[in-house]
């Protein structure tokens, strides 16, 4: 495992951070038997950075992480999870909050507590309420060691919160399609200036990019001597190959998925990516760019929808579609997964309550995008 030192933090991270909001499913319930045996394994090879928070896996995900590492793995890691910053209405919350996840998390600190999705509406209610008095208090306190920010706006208010506060590290959206897509480089560039340690989520764009490699790449691929059968390796290494960025979070949902990490981790160093790499994703940006329908990153903040439609796999299914070109296949497993049994979970029954919009970090006009996934499969 490859570590990088960030400013103000006192040990050295791996470049690898394991992400806890896409964990192993058994049913509708985390599989934590194969959750624990990912953990243990990443963590054998190096990984010591693990990322959850509040709203993971339907609210219950800070529990299951604090179960997970119970036992002595606490001890090997770095345990990120970050403050509800939505839920927040005063600043007893904030102490609330925090008693609260100390407990879920079977643990007498936090190493890095971030604001968890800051926008700037959110920065103006948490900062006029005291929220950095609070955390610097829970830091002299020993609850938490790092204060730092995840963030989910644009570039200017991004500017807005780095310049307020000498932050130890804040966590940005960062991958090869969405270089000017909020933060962006332009605030990756910015906030490593100020001497902040970044993490990055969202490096494969939710998984987006792990379709097989389109024919349309392979000659790019060719001269790259680049012979993975997804784009997800080297688009993995690209946000590697940036020596601002520290951790890279991967919301690993199966042992395969982590292996495959682990061996991109490997060869994750800043300025490594050759000039025909880098020429091959100039071209799979413009490809993928040019294919995606819905920029989610199934996040899941959408859900539950009152009408208990499953959005994200809903954009997911359609995304994949539109990068394969199987719509065949996709409406197939979209109906099999949404429709049937499942019926009430398809696009089609959306009434436009508009109760996702508001809590989409991305913006996602989904009552729209969630007719064209209807119109395209059908249901």
């Amino acid at each position: 495992m490859l570590y990088r030192k960030m400013p103000r933090v006192k040990e050295e991270f791996s470049i690898l951070g394991f992400g806890c909001m896409r964990l192993p499913m058994n049913g509708s319930k985390v599989d934590e038997t194969s959750a624990l045996r990912m953990m243990n394994a990443a963590i054998d090879s190096g990984v010591n950075y693990v990322d959850t928070a509040w709203p993971y896996h339907g609210g219950e995900g800070e529990a299951i992480v604090g179960r997970l590492l119970k036992g002595g793995l606490r001890n090997k890691v770095n345990v990120a999870t970050k403050m509800p910053s939505w839920l927040i209405k005063t600043r007893a919350d904030m102490d609330t909050y925090l008693e609260k996840q100390l407990e879920f998390l079977q643990t007498d600190h936090i190493d890095v507590y971030l604001l968890h999705s800051l926008t700037d509406d959110r920065w103006a209610n948490l900062s006029g309420l005291g929220v950095i008095d609070f955390m610097e208090k829970a830091k002299a306190a020993g609850k938490i060691r790092y204060i730092a920010f995840s963030f989910h706006d644009g570039l200017d208010a991004f500017k807005k919160i780095v310049d307020a506060y000498h932050w130890d590290i804040c966590q940005i959206q960062y991958n090869f399609l969405d270089v000017n897509y909020q933060a962006g480089e332009e605030g990756l560039k910015y906030a490593a200036a100020k001497d902040i340690g970044m993490v990055i989520m969202e490096p494969l764009k939710g998984g987006s990019v792990t379709a097989p490699l389109p024919s349309e790449l392979k000659t790019a691929a060719e001269r790259a001597n680049y012979s993975h059968p997804t784009i997800a390796d080297i688009a993995l290494r690209w946000v590697w190959n940036h020596p601002e960025v520290g951790v890279v979070l991967s919301g690993m949902s199966s042992e395969e998925q982590m292996k495959q990490n682990l061996e991109s981790a490997k060869a994750g160093l800043a300025n490594s990516l050759t000039k025909e790499e880098l020429e091959l994703m100039s071209e799979a940006k413009k490809l993928y760019g040019s294919k995606i329908k819905v920029p989610c990153t199934a996040c899941a903040y959408c859900v539950p929808c009152p009408m208990s439609i499953d959005i994200p796999q809903c954009f997911r299914n359609f995304n994949d579609a539109a990068l394969s070109g199987n719509w065949e296949g996709q409406k197939n497993n979209y109906l099999y997964l949404l429709s049937g049994a499942r019926e009430g979970k398809s696009a089609s029954v959306c009434v436009e309550c508009g109760e996702c919009e508001s809590k989409c970090p991305q913006h996602i006009p989904i009552r729209e995008r969630l007719k064209e996934v209807a119109a395209a499969f059908g249901a």
